[in-house]
């Protein structure tokens, strides 16, 4: 915020720098769901929260936390937070966690490797 105005940057880390890119005015439409949807994928949303009942979501890191995450999001999610899981993780990334899981149940197992297409997980 510069006097009335709110303006939208995203930092950046590149190596041991942090690089802050310019993203224009927060009231420009595009730059408010710019600044939304990468709001979004550096956490994980509060509307997930009863899928992590069992903690905080801001002891919840997506990339030390990834394997819990895609659990479950695997085995308790919709298809909104499928979504979700798809723009912050590749689906190899997935599907490896589907073959090395222990949590899942074997309903959720089976259901997720006909929608991935892979073979026995």
């Amino acid at each position: 915020t510069i006097g009335e105005r709110k303006y939208s940057y995203l930092a950046i880390r590149e190596g041991k720098k942090v690089v802050h890119k310019y993203l224009g005015s927060f009231d420009d439409p595009k730059v408010s769901k710019i600044t939304l949807i990468e709001k979004e994928t550096s956490t994980v949303p509060i509307r997930f929260s009863s899928l992590f009942w069992d903690t905080s979501l801001s002891n919840v890191h997506l990339k030390r936390n990834a394997r819990y995450i895609i659990e479950r999001i695997l085995e308790f999610g919709d298809i909104d937070a499928l979504e979700w899981l798809q723009r912050i993780y590749p689906v190899k990334t997935i599907i490896h966690v589907l073959y090395l899981n222990k949590v899942l149940s074997e309903r959720s197992r089976n259901f997720w490797t006909i929608w991935f297409g892979v073979g026995d997980a």
